[in-house]
């Protein structure tokens, strides 16, 4: 029997020993077996809730935004806030696969494909909302600016809320290039295993005419190296031009300069909480909790911990700046946001997302996935009352008494946002049948982490059996940067 020696000092990324081909079966199970009955039931409640939500919109499409609580003075409410809290989910999977790989995180291997996926599923949800709120959303494509036929007639490029749309537009698109090159050594390997027939053609497909090749997957690292530098301004970027949405007007409470990096650390506080959210779910459900360690998890948690630490710092210097300010109208706000009508709000936001944090620098509670699980929950919500309070509440006592008013959302607003987490999680649960969750390929380069490749041999090795795999099969391999997912020369 052989022993594999673990280093002193780190820890291994995969917990279990497995041979390069035992990786690939595990990974590919989901796609490959028929689905289980919770996975049904799953898919059925969350078609459902999609399914209703559709109805909803339809319906408040044929109306009129009416059917919302808006009124003179609030003319932003549930959409916007619901718009911003699922562009700040959207961010976690950009920072995970992009600036964790260019700073050679390996432990980002195992998590950052779904993180991704999820990306690309919250900015669709978070693309609805201001769509709605156009009134006509057959005329969305009127904020494209194309050469048309209606005179000198453009979009205003001065508006932040143009700024949205060329934003978002360009972070869906590269997010999902580099999902997409990512997948593609995956691909491959998910081709060489399917039987002649459709799914196999399809997969030839979207493979690329992927070889394996020394050649190919040299090209490929500097392709995904390229599209990592190229991502990472935007993770940055992005959610600094949807803080501008407010921070350009002169509503007090908005009119700061630091709601871009307040934004962004939101962002990627609120983002790593749901991937934590999907990956505690996952990991227990199918299997992986070798491959998705309590070491990811403590990681992520530790990462909260700091972007918390900034979102508390920035809560409290809005304060500070609204009182030294001097402005009686910026002192009125915040001071309305802790002690006014909407108080109730303000405190479950501070709750949340400034005391919860503070429970991970417990190292029980930070290894502990159904401790992660809840706080991962309670930041989320928290996250969303942070955008409900800064805009309802800045809106809602404004300069004028005589226009102050209160804003109650209807059940058509409730509906729908239920509606575009129906959205996501129909598009996660066919994510998790139809493509590798788990990146084969990278895995597959940390196999051997933390581990010296010697096998204590006190006895001479036994002979191979059908029960008893050869010795070598155990060895860990030391793949290259970017691991093997269908060499040649290596078991797949």
């Amino acid at each position: 029997m052989s022993h594999q020696h673990l280093s002193p000092l780190r820890e291994p990324l995969v917990t279990e020993p497995r041979t390069l081909g035992q990786l690939t079966e595990e990974i590919c199970a989901p796609m490959e077996r028929a689905p289980t009955w919770k996975w049904w039931v799953a898919f059925g409640i969350a078609v459902s809730v999609l399914g209703t939500g559709a109805g909803i919109v339809g319906y408040q499409v044929a109306t009129g935004i009416g059917v919302w609580g808006l009124n003179k003075t609030i003319g932003w409410a549930f959409d916007i806030t619901n718009f911003v809290f699922w562009v700040g989910i959207g961010h976690a999977g950009t920072l995970i696969s992009a600036i964790l790989f260019l700073f050679r995180q390996k432990w980002r291997t195992s998590i950052n494909r779904a993180a991704e996926a999820m990306t690309l599923f919250a900015v669709m949800c978070a693309a609805l909302f201001p769509v709605i709120h156009m009134g006509r959303p057959w005329l969305a494509f009127w904020v494209l600016p194309y050469p048309n036929d209606r005179g000198s007639l453009w979009v205003n490029f001065r508006s932040p809320l143009l700024w949205d749309v060329f934003a978002i537009s360009t972070y869906f698109t590269v997010s999902a290039v580099f999902w997409y090159v990512g997948l593609i050594p995956d691909l491959a390997t998910v081709r060489d295993r399917a039987k002649a027939g459709l799914r196999k053609a399809v997969f030839k497909v979207m493979s690329l005419g992927w070889t394996g090749s020394h050649r190919t997957w040299s090209r490929y690292e500097t392709v995904y190296l390229l599209l990592a530098g190229l991502a990472t301004p935007l993770v940055l970027s992005v959610h600094t031009i949807v803080s501008m949405d407010f921070a350009t007007s002169v509503i007090p409470g908005w009119h700061t300069t630091i709601f871009p990096p307040y934004f962004v650390a939101g962002a990627v506080f609120s983002g790593f909480a749901m991937v934590l959210t999907l990956m505690i779910i996952t990991r227990v459900v199918l299997g992986y909790e070798h491959l998705i360690t309590l070491r990811h998890l403590e990681n992520m948690t530790k990462i909260i911990i700091v972007t918390g630490g900034l979102v508390s710092l920035a809560y409290a210097t809005e304060f500070f700046i609204a009182w030294y300010s001097g402005n009686p109208y910026e002192r009125f706000a915040f001071m309305n946001r802790a002690f006014g009508p909407y108080a109730w709000a303000y405190w479950i936001m501070v709750t949340c997302n400034v005391v919860s944090p503070h429970l991970f620098w417990f190292k029980k509670i930070r290894t502990s996935p159904a401790a992660i699980f809840v706080l991962s929950l309670v930041i989320n919500v928290g996250m969303w009352f942070e955008r409900f309070v800064i805009i309802v509440t800045s809106l809602h006592r404004d300069f004028l008494p005589s226009s102050w008013a209160m804003y109650t959302p209807t059940m058509v607003e409730v509906g729908t946002f239920i509606g575009t987490f129906g959205l996501f999680f129909t598009l996660f649960l066919l994510f998790v049948r139809v493509l590798p969750i788990i990146s084969i390929g990278e895995v597959k380069s940390v196999l051997g982490f933390a581990r010296d490749g010697h096998e204590a041999q006190p006895h001479p090795p036994e002979k191979p059996t059908a029960e008893a795999p050869h010795p070598v099969a155990h060895r860990p391999v030391a793949p290259g940067p970017l691991a093997i997912a269908t060499r040649k020369d290596a078991p797949v």
